[in-house]
């Protein structure tokens, strides 16, 4: 998919705020493209935000989602969309300390079984999924995002 998205469409698929965006952005967590001033984010760049904001909603601080964001484009070699688009469900479970990467309900059980401390789990595969759900499944008439309170226009 090669749809690029301005910040206002990003702000309305994900839920993050126009200031945290523009603050991930300066600190290079997410690097969109640009056209003038304007801030261009590709598919993949909405998925890692959608993966970004669960990990907030989590509690997660912005450095360990940073090492956590590292540590997936190192595991996978690639974009975390395209990975995740292969068909395997991609849990990211951590204790804090830790982070495991899982595509095995088994071992997803296992690892919760078995550790001595809470984890934290995402399910990178529904972010994903979640994402691409709020893009495709809009009619038209809802593309149309207003500036400033991102909000969809009734038409």
């Amino acid at each position: 998919m090669d749809k690029r998205f301005t910040s206002a469409q990003v702000v309305q698929l994900t839920g993050i705020t126009p200031r945290q965006l523009q603050w991930w952005d300066e600190c290079g967590i997410v690097q969109p493209q640009r056209e003038g001033r304007r801030r261009l984010y590709a598919f993949d760049d909405v998925t890692e935000i959608a993966v970004i904001c669960a990990l907030r909603r989590k509690g997660f601080p912005l450095q360990r989602v940073r090492r956590i964001m590292k540590f997936l484009q190192k595991e996978f070699g690639r974009r975390l969309a395209e990975a995740v688009s292969s068909g395997s469900e991609y849990h990211l479970l951590t204790d804090g300390k830790r982070i495991y990467l899982e595509n095995s309900q088994s071992q997803v059980i296992d690892i919760l079984k078995n550790s001595r401390q809470p984890l934290l789990a995402v399910c990178l595969s529904d972010a994903v999924r979640e994402v691409k759900a709020e893009i495709f499944n809009r009619r038209p008439a809802q593309r149309h995002i207003t500036r400033g309170a991102g909000k969809r226009r009734s038409s």
